[in-house]
């Protein structure tokens, strides 16, 4: 019922993101894909439903109503397609009971082209769903969502976990990708990145340069901490990635999105970096979490993704002159093409573009695609 107090209440907070995300008050991928994790559990907690089609519908809708809000945070979506691929398991697995796990056969035809198989380390369920679900019981219509709900809180709870150790489960192998001696080259201000770098510091000594990323300047962030953390960093201008390139061993950027043909949405300036180092056949090595996949296209343009910020960062009103014939554009983030990246490394190992599209297929269901 519309008048229903806990369907009001589930509204209100799906509209307070809503508004949030659209002000820009949350920003970044991470933070996003927590707040929407957070309004997802709300949700499902207060949900009525009487079949899983029900609570399906009310997910996407709320996922159309945040991804509306903000269409530029993909995080948004993801996570919203990665509780509705949970949601689709732990339905089947509580009516079809637990499904014996088929063998896996090991070939070397299916090791080339699959890659290294996947360990699924699924968490023991609890026994709530050793209750025979009813769907559309018309004696006791809460029966279903009443047996449901446990299972899948939990399973929103692995969501949450996995969001809040994926800076610990990506730095944990950054030694085995920098060595000693090594110059590494990158861009702005990344959490990942950030991470990564240090872990890799209690392992090697290494240099590292940070272009300053104007006209955001998070590059002097950046330098700054891995300056505290006792990494030989030096801070240098966009102007001089080119002239610098020669002596870089390995460029190491963060992502805003992972796009289904293996390109990525990344801070502006990135693209200028994946292209000078492919002039010198440096590796260009992404550090993301693997809730930026998104099963979506560059569909915008061909070199980004039509998200600017203000342009007085770059050429200030007081030109006025100058303002009156130019046309000024700050744009956030540069669109890259899988052919000048190397290998993302992922909170679940490392995979070259050419695989993402097969990540995207364990990660949601095809229905998905579009909310």
């Amino acid at each position: 019922m519309a008048s229903d107090p806990q369907m009001i209440a589930s509204q209100r907070v799906v509209e307070d993101l809503a508004s949030r995300l659209r002000r820009r008050q949350v920003v970044g991928s991470r933070q996003s894909a927590l707040e929407t994790l957070l309004v997802l559990r709300q949700v499902v907690s207060r949900a009525r439903f009487s079949n899983v089609e029900q609570l399906v519908e009310l997910i996407r809708s709320v996922g159309r109503r945040l991804v509306d809000a903000q269409p530029k945070e993909h995080s948004v979506g993801n996570t919203v397609r990665k509780v509705l691929h949970h949601i689709r398991e732990e339905y089947r697995t509580a009516t079809e009971g637990t499904a014996p796990t088929p063998a896996v056969t090991f070939s070397i035809a299916k090791f080339v082209s699959q890659g290294q198989p996947r360990r699924h380390m699924a968490a023991p369920r609890s026994d709530a769903t050793s209750v025979p679900l009813k769907e559309n019981d018309p004696d006791d219509p809460d029966s279903f969502a009443r047996t449901l709900k446990p299972v899948l809180m939990e399973a929103i709870q692995d969501v949450f976990d996995e969001l809040e150790t994926v800076y610990d489960n990506i730095s944990k192998n950054a030694k085995d990708h920098i060595h000693s001696d090594e110059i590494i080259l990158t861009l702005g201000k990344s959490r990942t990145v950030e991470s990564f770098l240090k872990a890799a510091a209690h392992h090697r000594n290494y240099t590292v340069i940070v272009a300053e990323t104007a006209p955001s300047y998070g590059g002097r962030e950046m330098a700054k901490s891995l300056s505290s953390a006792g990494i030989s960093t030096f801070l240098v201008p966009d102007s001089s990635i080119y002239a610098l390139m020669s002596r870089v061993n390995k460029v190491i950027l963060g992502a805003h999105a992972i796009l289904a043909n293996g390109g990525m949405f990344a801070i502006s300036g990135s693209l200028l970096t994946a292209t000078a180092a492919r002039a010198y056949s440096t590796p260009v090595v992404v550090c993301a979490g693997q809730f930026k996949l998104t099963p979506l296209w560059n569909l915008y343009h061909e070199y980004g993704a039509l998200d600017f910020g203000d342009p007085s960062a770059v050429l200030g009103f007081e030109e006025g002159d100058l303002v009156d014939k130019v046309d000024v554009v700050n744009p956030h983030y540069d669109y890259v093409q899988p052919e000048l990246l190397a290998t993302f490394i992922t909170n679940y190992g490392d995979h070259p573009p050419s695989s993402i599209y097969r990540l995207l297929k364990e990660t949601y269901d095809d229905e998905d695609n579009e909310l």
